[in-house]
Parts: structure tokens; sequence; C-alpha cells
């Protein structure tokens, strides 16, 4: 594990910054007013500049043009994410009832939140520093996660299909990752001025901050009210499901199926993330239960500091991955 000291470290750093969003939000500076024209802001600039500014490589362009890494990063993300909300809905429906989750809104919420990992804003930094050549890899895998969540994730917490994938179709963050891959495949992003690639470079590189501040502002808001504590039933069944089953789950099948190390190293980064944020701003905005969802995001957010750096050991020993490589910064 010494190895590992490095990732721990920046684990801790990754809910330190979610710490100061927490800390902003609690003396004023970040207000509630202030989250949807940030996170708007997050997903419709910051983020498509940070695609941007990670495809404009000629190495991203070589690894593109491997048509396998293409479809396989996004079929495993859509199918991974669609079996841990089947795993996590199957769970709340048949268990659900005898650990507290006694209303259809709990397991809705239930299964949303424990049904996907925090695949962005944690993995995403690790990424970056310890497997800088899986951050394509990564990005292109969280397109089909993005799919799962506005099409099978939105009918478990709605209740109903409806039209919430026209959502995804809409989504800046997809158009932008789709657009920046045809751009490199073309050799369009080698043809971008300096300036302007330096003005793409600096919006992308606040990305990822500005989204775990907004994350630790928005969980801050609902620890304030410490009944999420008041469910200790809730809080295992998700760590277990999140945490336990669905990395087992992705590491043992990933060792079997997936052939490239970039890939394997997605699934490893996948397997040992918590909950994502996001979903409780959607339990919330389809009227279910926050509390259950809050107990879910926060009890696998805190149980993180110790899973994340296990996973990736245990990860990288069963897929027979590289140790891990701080890159210079």
């Amino acid at each position: 594990m010494e190895e590992f000291k490095p990732i721990i470290a920046s684990v801790i750093a990754v809910f330190l910054v979610m710490g100061v969003g927490a800390v902003c939000r609690w003396a004023g500076w970040l207000t509630a007013e202030a989250d949807r024209t940030l996170a708007n802001l997050t997903a419709n600039v910051l983020l498509p500049a940070y695609f941007l500014k990670n495809f404009s490589s000629r190495e991203s362009a070589d690894q593109l043009e491997s048509l396998a890494t293409t479809w396989q990063a996004p079929l495993m993300g859509f199918l991974t994410t669609a079996i841990g909300f089947g795993i996590a809905l199957l769970f709340a429906r048949k268990i659900g009832p005898l650990v507290g989750l006694k209303t259809d809104a709990s397991q809705r919420a239930f299964a949303l939140c424990a049904g996907i990992c925090n695949y962005g804003y944690i993995p995403l930094p690790l990424a970056e520093r310890f497997y800088q050549t899986a951050v394509i890899d990564l990005i292109v895998h969280n397109v089909g996660v993005t799919i799962a969540l506005w099409s099978i994730g939105i009918s478990i917490i709605s209740g109903t299909g409806g039209d919430s994938w026209k959502k995804t179709l809409t989504s800046i963050p997809l158009w932008a990752v789709v657009l920046s891959i045809a751009m490199s495949l073309v050799g369009l992003t080698e043809k971008i001025p300096d300036s302007v690639q330096t003005a793409i470079d600096s919006l992308g590189s606040c990305a990822i901050p500005m989204g775990l501040l907004l994350s630790g502002a928005i969980i801050i808001d609902f620890v304030r009210d410490r009944s999420w504590i008041m469910a200790p039933g809730v809080i295992l069944s998700a760590i277990g499901i999140r945490q336990i089953l669905l990395p087992a789950i992705l590491i043992v099948t990933s060792g079997a199926v997936v052939t490239t190390t970039d890939l394997r190293t997605v699934a490893m980064l996948q397997a040992a993330m918590p909950s994502a944020v996001f979903p409780i701003v959607l339990a919330k905005l389809y009227d279910r239960d926050t509390q259950t969802a809050l107990r879910v995001v926060l009890g696998t957010s805190l149980a993180g500091l110790v899973m994340i750096p296990l996973w990736l050991a245990i990860g990288a020993w069963w897929l027979g991955l590289s140790q891990p490589a701080s890159t210079p910064s």
C-alpha cells in the first residue's frame, strides 16, 4: 500500500475542496441562489472547455483512432450504470422495507443514488494526476453514464418513462464530448490558435474545482438537518451495494472482458467511487425522499475515504495495472 499513499492524499484533497465549498456556504459567500447559475456555468462553459482541452493533444487523437476504444468506453459506462440502477432498485423493493426504506419515494431515491457512482468530479482529478493516459477513455466512458442517468435514472426517480430522455439529446456537456472527439479525429483541434487554446485551457482548469465547491455547498445544506444519521440500516445498505457489491462485480467482469489497459484503469477508478452528488438534486426536483438520498451520498462519501484507496489497490492487483505514477504539475 506504500505506493498508494499519494492517492490517499489526493482523495483527501478532493474532499477538502468540497469542504471549502461547505465553508463558503456556511459563511454566506456561496449562496443557494447562486447554485443554479454556477451549475449552468460549469456544465455549459467550464466542462466543455475541459473536454476540448483534453482532446486537443496529439496523444488524444491517436487514442481515438482506435474504434474499439471509442465504442467500448461509453458502452461500459452505460451498462455498468444500468446494472447498478437495477441491482439497487431490486434491493430497495425486496429488502429495503427491512432496513428503513418503507415508502416508494425512499426506495426510488435509494435506487438512484446507490446505483450511480461519482463518475466525474472525483475520478477525473485522480486520473489526471496518476493515470493520465486513461483521461480520454474516462471522459468518453462518462458519455454512457450520462445517457444511463438521463434515461434509466430519471425513469426510476420520476416513476414514469416520460420524455426525460430528451434531456440527454440537449445536454451541452454530452455534445461537447461528441464535437471534441470529431474535431480531434479530423485534426481541427491542432489548428486552434494559441491564444484561443490558452483561453480554453484556463476555463477547463476551473471545471473540476468549481464542481467540487458546488457539491460541498449542496451537501452542507442537507447536513445541517442531522436527522440523516438516524437510519443506519439505509447507510450501511448503501455502502454494501455501492462500495462492496457493485465494485466487486465491475472489477471481476472487467478482468474477464476488458482488454485495453486504459479501459481497465477506468473500470478500476469507477469501481472505487462513492455515490454521485447530483442525484440529491434530482430527488429534490421530483419530490422524492431527499433524506434517503442524503444518507446514501454522505454515507458512501465518508466511507470513500477508506474504500477509494482500498478498491484502487484491489483493482490494480486484479486487473494487472502498474503502480500509480504522479505526473508533474
